[in-house]
């Protein structure tokens, strides 16, 4: 009898998208006990930052810094004296609360950012937060070797993310299509293991380890960033609405010297940095170790890799039409007088 996967991979799709939609609504709802719009308060008082992720925790050096009381120090001055993090099922739902002015500050991935300009959303990049972020896809059945085993199969995605548009710019280099299913990280191992799916396509980059934790259980990388396309290395951001940064023009660089401080600090405390992120992983250590990658941070707030895979980013999103008006990228980033960093 020939089984029909159809069926329980829309009940899962729709699965997906309800606990989306609840996970987004509770997320913009609970955006600080301070109702009112970023760009509408005389004082920050209470800073709100948003996350992709299940918890509410700043990653990174910032987020390291933030651990040592150092954020609310820093931006003390401006008027900071708590500082609120925000988690959300991905970048999309995140984009929707910082322009409603339920968030200051977005950290995450570059494509949903891009997109989000590129839809005529007012924002402005305030720093990259990370690079050369790495992410691949896994498979259970042993047959399949390679990305091209995978043309016309099923491969589970978080749409909209970085690892999207590694995914569709990997299947375009292959010259393949596949039915690409839009589900998280989180929710990929069951249907690849009933065989719902063919493959999962996963980040690799702290605190997002699941690439890394997935191999670890063993199932078969066949194509990843690090390994077969550099050129499609993601980046993650940090972002601000333009009516923010106006209200709050000392806001911008304040974060990027605290942006260089904080990576400065981790890269010379690493070992220390790296049980900040394994105290607030659920990822095997192991795997979060494997993903570390000292090169992806720097002091700079637009260091010239960056600047090379966003602008890549950005066309091939543009090529796509997810992008629906093409931008001149320096317009969007978020300089400070004497930056000649291009």
């Amino acid at each position: 009898m020939k089984i029909d996967l159809r069926t329980p991979i829309r009940r899962a799709k729709r699965t997906v998208a309800v606990l989306a939609a609840v996970s987004a609504v509770m997320a913009v709802a609970a955006c600080g006990s301070d109702d009112t719009s970023s760009a509408q308060r005389d004082v920050i008082d209470t800073l709100r930052i948003g996350v992709i992720g299940s918890s509410n925790i700043i990653a990174g050096p910032v987020g390291f810094a933030h651990s040592r009381g150092e954020l609310v120090e820093a931006f003390a001055p401006l008027g900071v004296s708590k500082v609120e993090v925000f988690s959300f099922p991905n970048g999309p739902d995140l984009n929707q609360a910082l322009i409603g002015g339920r968030l200051d500050v977005a950290n995450y991935g570059d494509t949903p950012a891009l997109v989000a300009r590129g839809s005529g959303l007012q924002t402005r990049l305030v720093a990259v937060q990370q690079f050369d972020n790495d992410a691949g896809v896994v498979v259970k059945d042993p047959s399949i070797k390679s990305l091209a085993d995978l043309k016309g199969k099923n491969i589970g995605v978080p749409k909209g993310s970085y690892i999207d548009r590694y995914l569709q710019g990997a299947l375009a280099e292959e010259g393949i299509t596949a039915n690409l299913i839009h589900l998280y990280p989180a929710d990929q191992e069951a249907p690849l293991n009933s065989g719902e799916i063919d493959a999962a396509a996963l980040p690799g980059v702290i605190p997002s380890v699941a690439l890394q934790t997935f191999q670890s259980k063993g199932f078969q990388l066949v194509d990843s960033v690090y390994r077969d396309r550099p050129n499609l290395a993601g980046t993650s951001v940090t972002v601000s609405s333009e009516d923010f940064l106006t209200k709050n023009p000392e806001f911008a660089p304040t974060w990027q010297k605290l942006h260089a401080a904080a990576v400065r600090y981790a890269k010379a405390h690493w070992d220390e940095y790296l049980e900040f992120e394994l105290a607030n992983s659920k990822a095997p250590e192991a795997a979060v170790r494997a993903a570390a990658n000292p090169d992806g941070y720097s002091e700079e707030p637009f260091p010239a890799q960056a600047v090379e895979l966003l602008t890549g980013t950005k066309a091939f999103l543009v090529d796509q039409g997810s992008i629906k008006s093409d931008f001149d990228l320096d317009t969007w980033f978020q300089r400070s007088a004497g930056d000649k960093n291009p």
